[in-house]
Parts: structure tokens; sequence; C-alpha cells
């Protein structure tokens, strides 16, 4: 299997939802499936039924957190030195050429994108765009409402 890019951030944070299932989430659900059988006929109780649900879903997410865990290349974007190229984990600022606006991303893994934050997934358009280019240059992005054109004005390793 292929690794994952990730940056260290998003690592801490997959460890610390994998810890919060292991150590809360999945002892509550077996307390829930003994409490729901303590009550007798399980084919009509539907408090079972819930808990075996939650159960399946606490279980899968463990596996896809301990998968992608096994195979993530943590990023620690800190310790990058790019030459000045934007690469995975760089924070870059942009302005769009056609509207001056400028906005501020950080390239990152697909589990800790958030656009909202900023954090934008490795394989989006945007960051497709990006990779490679360094201060001063043009990425054209194929958006939505058609070719954005921006302007890389500064590349951050932090």
């Amino acid at each position: 299997m292929a690794t994952l890019p990730i940056t260290k951030r998003g690592a801490e944070i997959l460890k610390a939802e994998l810890h919060q299932l292991k150590a809360f989430e999945r002892p509550a659900v077996i307390n829930a499936i003994a409490e729901a059988r303590a009550q007798g006929d399980l084919s009509e109780n539907a408090e079972y039924e819930a808990a075996k649900d939650k159960q399946g879903f606490v279980e899968g997410r463990i596996q896809e957190i301990e998968g992608k865990l096994s195979v993530a290349q943590i990023i620690d974007p800190s310790e990058l030195d790019a030459g000045g190229r934007v690469v995975f984990g760089t924070t870059v600022e942009l302005e769009d050429e056609d509207t001056g606006e400028k906005v501020t991303y950080q390239i990152v893994g697909e589990d800790e994108a958030d656009i909202k934050l900023g954090l934008v997934n490795i394989n989006s358009p945007v960051a497709r765009a990006l990779i490679g280019k360094e201060e001063g240059d043009v990425a054209e992005v194929q958006a939505p409402g058609g070719l954005r054109r921006y302007e890389v004005v500064a590349v951050h390793y932090k």
C-alpha cells in the first residue's frame, strides 16, 4: 500500500481520536450492549440494535485510523527545506489576479482538510496547481466558476 502523507499535527489528531475511541467509546458501547442484553428478548430490543450499530461504527473507525497511521508518512512542515517551492505541508499566501483578494492555504492530507480553516487537500485542484511553484509564480486553477489565476505571494514552512 502507498504511503499517506499527513502533517505532524494531523497525525496527532488521529492518534487522539484513536485513543478516545479505544479508551472511552469502545468500553461505553460494550456496557450499553451488556445493559441491553440484560433486558431480555433481543429480537425486539431497540437499545440492543442501536448499541450493536454503534459498536460497528466504532470498530470500523478504529480499523480505519489504525490503517491510516500504519501507512502514514508524517511530515513536519517546520523541518522542510524545499528551497522556496510549494510542497506538501507548506503554507502559501496567494493573491487572486482578477479580484486582488488574498488567501492563505496550507497543503495537508485528506483527513486534515478544512477549507474554512485554510487547510486544502493535497489532491484538490488548488493544491495540485500550487505544488512546485515559488514566490512570484502564477498558478492556474480550474474552479467550478471557471479558470482562476493566483499569484504566489509567499511560501512558509511552519
